[in-house]
């Protein structure tokens, strides 16, 4: 008989209203959690600064994705329209100042390579793909789109210890405190 060996996820605590989960987010990075999450049924205004994010990286990822796009398509259309296989239109030789002939791929290029920069730039930095969250186990949490507030703290957070972390839900008003475990292999 094989027993399954359960890791500890971490604690989720619940909240009363948005107001309560603001001001707990507050004493949460306070107290200089990093790893831990906000859970509400919609959004709180504010609550990014509350949490203490920072602004994400993915801009400059994107931009550098569009530059390559770029860069690819001024390379590609000079290559075959002046390198390989000149073209010539009404007698002129087209050469690397007659962009209106490169817009359209230069255009759809930046384009795609920058959509293709989100899509995976955004899986790679949020950990997806993940199938099943370990917080979904837990039978409160399922509350979270209707009408509950959530706050669950990390066991692989730095600070995080069982007492000290139940203590500080505790104290800072969470009600419900669960212990949730990852289950998964």
């Amino acid at each position: 008989m094989s027993t399954k060996v359960r890791r500890v996820y971490g604690y989720l605590a619940e909240f009363k209203n948005a107001s309560q989960l603001y001001k707990a987010a507050e004493k949460v990075r306070d107290a200089g959690f990093k790893k831990w999450d906000c859970y509400s049924p919609y959004p709180v205004h504010g609550l990014d600064d509350a949490m203490g994010v920072k602004r994400s990286i993915l801009p400059y990822f994107v931009f550098i994705g569009g530059l390559t796009g770029f860069i690819t398509a001024i390379t590609l259309a000079y290559t075959t329209q002046v390198g390989l296989y000149p073209t010539v239109v009404q007698g002129k030789p087209a050469n690397i100042f007659t962009t209106a002939a490169f817009f359209p791929v230069m255009f759809e290029l930046t384009i795609l390579f920058s959509g293709f920069t989100v899509l995976f730039g955004l899986l790679a930095l949020i950990g997806l793909p993940r199938w099943n969250h370990p917080i979904f186990a837990s039978k409160q949490f399922a509350r979270v789109t209707d009408d509950k507030f959530f706050i669950a703290i990390e066991a692989r957070d730095a600070k995080f210890s069982a007492e000290g972390t139940k203590a500080l839900l505790d104290e800072i008003g969470g009600d419900n405190i669960e212990l949730v475990e990852d289950d998964s292999e």
